[in-house]
């Protein structure tokens, strides 16, 4: 899959927003929203956001582009743990704090993205964790990062990608340094910490694959109900389960029964669901561009259907607005006339198929 990670990593030290308060009228006072994704899910009683970064939003025409189209906004990089805290203790927050005051300004909703991870750490993280088994190096991350912005972000991906069926532990558990480290146990602790720092955020975990199709798929559906019903048990405090949704276009799909009958047991346990991270991979298709284009209206439509059906979602989020900020094809891939197209917006800030076809499904047009 085409991905920003990477991209966005490099792009962490670039210039911040330059917020000065109070300084202009919120330009969300100028931007209609009929016609746009954020207004569309609205009326539909649902909020539409973006994964978003403080050099994007200092490109002139980009900001009021995404003003007109989202009402949240989550960092994708700045907020993980490697752009946070370069040495053990010391935080830096002037990027997260520059996106969290652009939201405050402009009357956006703002998510947190992600606090315990087994990726995108510090390099001194994992080694200290084995050495001295404090579980404070994550209980007091957590309440360090959810405690500076406590009443500021309403949602947050506590804990994030934790199963993995095919590591092959009864409890479906991924081996990470985090399992090895302190058990099962660190979970239900990260999750209790994140009720203390901030009672009043919602508490999501967050994963992929349950909207995928095959057996694999299946089995991920099964563990995930399995791993929510035991926090529940537990008496861990969990609000909602996030839904990645990196589908893609030409490779897999979605399968729409098992996906309506996920998500009805999770609502049945009294828990949400977000849709976090959606995109559509339109890599291995042909070149042609409305080819691709119909592939990823059609896989976007018939995954938010079943979503948006379910009666469990209130919140849908891609993972990015517009394709100008995804890695830039390679070489071989320009002279083949291959670039990607897998969110609502083109390079070119552009709506796409993918945008259309989200506008007809939050107001209910089925694919």
């Amino acid at each position: 899959m085409l991905t920003r990670r990477a991209f966005l990593g490099a792009a962490a030290a670039a210039p911040l927003l330059s917020v000065s308060a109070g300084a202009a009228p919120p330009l969300r006072t100028f931007i209609p929203e009929e016609r746009s994704l954020c207004g569309a899910a609205r009326a539909a009683g649902r909020l539409y956001g973006c994964a978003t970064a403080n050099y994007e939003l200092a490109m002139a025409d980009f900001r009021p582009t995404l003003l007109r189209e989202a009402s949240v906004i989550v960092p994708e990089y700045e907020m993980k743990r490697d752009a946070l805290e370069a040495a053990p203790g010391r935080y830096d927050f002037a990027a997260v704090d520059a996106l969290v005051q652009f939201a405050q300004d402009q009357g956006l909703a703002f998510r947190g993205h992600t606090l315990v991870w087994h990726q995108s750490n510090p390099p001194w993280l994992e080694e200290l964790v084995r050495r001295t088994r404090d579980e404070r190096l994550f209980t007091g991350h957590i309440a360090a990062v959810m405690g500076r912005y406590k009443g500021r972000i309403g949602s947050w991906d506590v804990i994030n990608e934790v199963l993995s069926p095919a590591d092959g532990r009864a409890d479906n558990l991924r081996n990470t340094f985090w399992l090895e480290t302190f058990g099962p146990g660190y979970i239900d602790a990260a999750l209790h910490a994140a009720r203390a720092a901030d009672p009043s955020a919602q508490l999501v975990y967050n994963d992929w694959g349950c909207e995928q199709a095959g057996p694999f798929y299946d089995r991920f559906r099964a563990a995930t109900l399995k791993f929510l019903e035991g926090l529940k048990a537990r008496g861990a405090p969990i609000d909602a389960l996030g839904l990645q949704g990196h589908l893609a276009a030409f490779r897999g799909g979605i399968d729409e029964k098992a996906l309506s009958r996920f998500l009805g047991e999770v609502k049945a346990m009294g828990l949400r669901v977000l849709v976090t991270e959606l995109d559509v991979d339109d890599g291995s298709g042909p070149l042609d561009i409305a080819v691709r284009d119909r592939s990823v209206a059609d896989i976007t439509a018939r995954f938010l259907d079943v979503v948006l059906a379910s009666g469990a979602v209130d919140q849908v989020l891609t993972w990015g607005l517009s394709d100008r900020f995804l890695r830039k094809p390679t070489f071989e891939e320009r002279l083949m006339g291959y670039a990607p197209r897998m969110l609502p917006l083109d390079d070119a800030l552009e709506r796409t198929a993918m945008w259309r076809a989200m506008m007809r499904a939050f107001a209910g047009v089925r694919a």
